[in-house]
């Protein structure tokens, strides 16, 4: 039993980002912590992650900025720069599969924020790797980026991942299925786009207000340069109506765009809550306690436990803000109103 666990750290899209984050733990493995911690799904702590504890657990060190599906050299003759995050997957893969991923019974390849993309871009070809009677599947925790426009209506997210894809030689990496359907095959980078064609089985765990998302897809900086969303960003209780409004449009978006996962997906699972948070599944105090997260009284890991040994149906959405009090959040949250 494997649950291997991608870590998130963002991307670069040019060669000033991609530069800084050479020199970065983000980017080399020369400034890395030698040592990590290992909680929520990943604790080997029976009372902490009772579905999980006793399997063996990986993670995987995130350092290519494309969410390991980077492919390219890029050489302007003064500056080098090589994009493999593919490869790194590729040949992480290989290291463990006679270590004892190839024969494992039951596997789970989760991850957060950019890992959590990553794990839409390997599920299937993780499952082609193991046992056909291994019981295979995958999580993605805030990894479900939106192809949203920003509130000055522009595409500020999909134009970003246009140069992403372009730089790093992404597209050739991508869901063939997908990029064969869209007339713009880069947008195949989106989980939205891709869904429909991974077969092996999928749970989403995302807050329908995830900070990140608030914060760069839906107003970014280039989008509020005169920084009217700046006390909404940092306490939702500083919100004006209209604000509020526009953020609980950008649920609806996230909501409507995840229904046919929810209706056609016999396999799948969800938690889609409505805090104001960005990963979930790592730290304990969200995965599994007293205080946690809950919908329908269910925490992460139970919702995640019920979905993976098919114990129930477990596809959870949370009622809109600010009805949740049970939220953890990373910007203040009015609880009780």
């Amino acid at each position: 039993m494997v649950d291997g666990w991608g870590q998130g750290g963002g991307w670069c899209n040019d060669l000033a980002s991609c530069l800084e984050r050479a020199q970065s733990r983000r980017g080399s493995t020369r400034y890395m912590t030698k040592m990590e911690v290992f909680s929520g799904i990943l604790s080997s702590n029976a009372s902490q992650n009772p579905d999980f504890y006793n399997w063996n657990r990986v993670k995987l060190r995130y350092c290519d900025g494309a969410s390991f599906t980077g492919d390219a050299i890029f050489d302007n003759g003064t500056t080098t720069l090589h994009f493999k995050g593919q490869k790194i997957w590729e040949a992480i893969i290989h290291d463990l599969l006679p270590k004892g991923l190839g024969k494992a019974r039951k596997a789970l390849l989760s991850g957060c924020s950019a890992g959590g993309l990553a794990t839409f871009h390997h599920c299937d070809n993780f499952a082609k790797h193991l046992p056909t009677n291994a019981s295979v599947k995958c999580l993605s925790d805030a990894g479900f980026f939106l192809d949203g426009r920003d509130v000055s209506f522009n595409h500020t997210m999909r134009y970003f991942v246009k140069s992403l894809v372009t730089l790093q030689g992404i597209e050739k990496n991508l869901n063939r299925n997908c990029t064969s359907t869209l007339f713009f095959p880069d947008l195949c980078f989106f989980p939205q786009y891709m869904l429909r064609y991974i077969s092996t089985p999928y749970f989403i765990l995302n807050s329908a207000y995830d900070v990140f998302q608030f914060h760069h897809i839906l107003v970014p900086p280039s989008a509020d340069t005169h920084g009217l969303w700046n006390k909404c960003k940092q306490d939702p209780a500083a919100c004006t109506p209209l604000q509020i409004a526009i953020l609980q449009g950008f649920r609806l978006e996230m909501l409507a765009t995840l229904r046919p996962f929810g209706i056609y997906s016999g396999r799948g699972g969800m938690f889609i809550n409505s805090c104001f948070a960005h990963c979930q599944s790592e730290s304990q105090d969200t995965w599994f306690q007293d205080d946690s997260p809950r919908i329908n009284n269910k925490t992460i890991a139970e919702a995640v436990g019920d979905w993976y040994f098919s114990r129930k149906i477990s596809k959870e959405i949370d009622c809109p803000y600010p009805c949740d009090t049970t939220c953890h959040n990373l910007i203040p949250y009015p609880r009780g109103q």
